[in-house]
């Protein structure tokens, strides 16, 4: 699987999760940490925890395991997939740590296709 078939995969399996915001950024350019950020909001920790829960599922299925989970009893959970890490994040912790704005010289990558509305 390609990174962005990855990318393409856990943007899916997020909607279908009614996770919120969502958001990717392609840093292939400007770091060698990954390829892509994968942003994603929930409505609370039980919420995250479930969006987190559930990727690492679907994913598992298509033969593709995390390197590492971090953060799965705080407000943000990062899934490592070396090509694509995903950052699942509560309202508050997402608006404090504002990826986003840390990484704004990464591309926006145009998801439009891939959700709901």
């Amino acid at each position: 699987m390609t990174p962005k078939e990855l990318l393409f995969s856990a943007v899916q399996i997020l909607d279908k999760k009614k996770g919120m915001d969502i958001k990717a950024l392609e840093i292939t350019e400007i770091s060698s940490v990954a390829d892509y950020f994968l942003l994603v909001t929930g409505t609370s920790s039980t919420h995250i925890r479930a969006l987190a829960d559930e990727v690492d599922e679907e994913l598992s299925k298509l033969g593709v395991q995390p390197d590492h989970i971090e953060g799965k009893s705080t407000g943000w959970i990062l899934l490592d997939y070396k090509s694509v890490v995903v950052h699942i994040f509560t309202q508050s912790e997402r608006e404090l740590f504002n990826l986003e704005k840390l990484w704004s010289d990464a591309k926006e990558v145009d998801l439009r296709d891939l959700l709901t509305d």
